[in-house]
This record gives structure tokens, sequence and C-alpha cells, in this order.
């Protein structure tokens, strides 16, 4: 696999968010893992499992808000079929720690380390973060970020995302995917495990998403908590216009020409008249 898993041992009760040992375990994977994080392909991505102290883990996943338990944001288009919920100051306090602490000094400081990108900015209004929660069916088609923060003016580098879904199968998909920049094939796909981080480097050409539609069982969804991280500014060789999320089209999603135009004739011989469908159909000699 082309993202690397860095597994993350901690014994419960020796640790919390805010404690100088789980602080010094961050700094410390940060260099440990710097070199695979920003050698990977087909982007500077990883993955680490255990990275929330446990009980902090355990008190936010008991905590997380059911899809009638908060006022979700609902997305539900072709592109995507997801909720969301950015109000993080109304969420329960063990999930709203979480929160607050992705957007501490500590965990900054760890990023700027891992990524090597200076100047991380974490963002107070979590725009786009949050929490997300896909349920049955549910989807979030491949995709590169929105690039630029309306409201700071400041450019988007990194996401970290953490899963909450215990006894996961793989049967019930979800994975996270990583795709190439001609879009040819996913490089890397992570299955939205309990207490899982994924983060990765964004760019206008960092396609990722979750789209294949979710087979868990009815009662059970894929949650994550979702931060994202902001420069001043970015390298040259990043530098795009502003835009908002680009979604891409997997080879599977992709209409074959032959079949596009087989629905095209199709519809122009349901909606015109029998003689000028006729005159503009092309014959063969």
């Amino acid at each position: 696999m082309a993202t690397t898993t860095i597994e993350n041992p901690q014994l419960a009760g020796t640790e919390t968010l805010f404690s100088e040992s789980f602080h010094a375990r961050l700094k410390s994977l940060a260099s440990e893992s710097a070199e695979r994080y920003q050698s990977a392909h087909p982007f500077p991505s990883i993955y680490f499992d255990n990275f929330l102290p446990i009980e902090a883990a355990e008190a936010a996943h008991a905590a997380f808000p059911q899809p009638k338990q908060a006022a979700w944001t609902k997305f539900n288009d072709p592109n995507q079929k997801k909720l969301a919920f950015d109000a993080v100051e109304r969420l329960p306090q063990p999930v709203r720690d979480v929160l607050y602490f992705m957007n501490s000094r500590p965990m900054v400081d760890f990023l700027e380390t891992l990524t090597g990108i200076e100047g991380v900015i974490s963002d107070p209004y979590y725009v786009g973060g949050g929490l997300h929660q896909i349920v049955p069916g549910g989807k979030l088609d491949v995709h590169a970020d929105f690039n630029t923060h309306t409201k700071l003016k400041l450019d988007r580098r990194i996401n970290v995302l953490i899963y909450m879904n215990k006894d996961w199968h793989e049967e019930y998909g979800g994975h996270f995917e990583l795709w190439d920049k001609e879009m040819k094939q996913a490089e890397a796909k992570i299955l939205p495990l309990f207490n899982r981080c994924a983060i990765l480097s964004t760019t206008s050409t960092s396609y990722h998403g979750h789209p294949t539609p979710l087979a868990c069982p009815p009662d059970r969804t894929r949650k994550s908590i979702a931060t994202y991280y902001y420069t001043n500014g970015r390298p040259e060789e990043e530098v795009n216009a502003d835009h908002s999320t680009l979604f891409m089209k997997r080879p599977e999603d992709k209409v074959p020409s032959k079949v596009l135009s087989e629905k095209t004739k199709s519809f122009a011989k349901a909606i015109l008249p029998p003689i000028l469908y006729e005159a503009l159909r092309p014959h063969k000699d």
C-alpha cells in the first residue's frame, strides 16, 4: 500500500488529550514518521492506528450524535450523500474536547514536523470539518478539496480525519481512497477503523474520497471527526486559482462515447417528428 500505517500502542488511563505524555508521544511519532509521510504516493499521506488516548477516543465514540440527535447538514446530490455538523461548541463535551485539541498548539506542532509544512494555522470555524456521518448507501465521490478559506484568506494544506467506527468489517466498505493525478486508479484504500487517523496534504490534484456506496448494516453509520489546516501562501508549483470542491470521475463512472451516442439517438428519436429525425440521421451510402 502506498500510504503508510503506523501502530501507536498506548495504555489505558496513562494519557489524556492534554497530558504531557500524549504530547511527547505525538512529538516522537511526527519525527519518526516525517520521511514516510513526505515521500508517500500518490501524494504525502499516512495513517496511524490508536491515535487518540484510548479513554478520549472511547468517550468521543460514545457521545458521537446519531443522525437524528443533531441538526446535521444534509448533502444529497449525484456527487455525495452524507451528513455534516460544524457547530463544535454545541457538541457533547467528549467530542468537543477532541475537536478543540485538534486545533491546539501540540497538534499544530505535530503536523508541522510530520508534513514539513511551516506556519500551519488551524481553523477556529471548522469550515467543512467537524463531524461527518454517512448512512448506508451514502458516499463521497473522489475530489480535490476547496483550496482557499474564504473568510480567513488562507491556503488549505492539510486534512486530518479520525474515524469512530468500532467492529468495522471489510465488507462494510467505506474505504478512504487516494487516487493518482490521472484518475486511473486508487493507489491506497484505508478502512475507517475506530481511532484510526488519516492525514494528507491537500492540493488541487490530491484526489481522494469514499466513492463506493456504503454497505454496512442498516443500524450502522460511518463516523469521522475532521479538521483542516492552512498556511498564508503555498509553494509556487501548487498555486491555482481559487476553487470550490472539484469532483472527479473514476474510469468506471465515465459513460463510454458509444453508449452516450446511443442515448443521444434515443432521446432525439423520442422528441423529434419522424420525418425530421430521418432527415437528420446519418445514413450509410
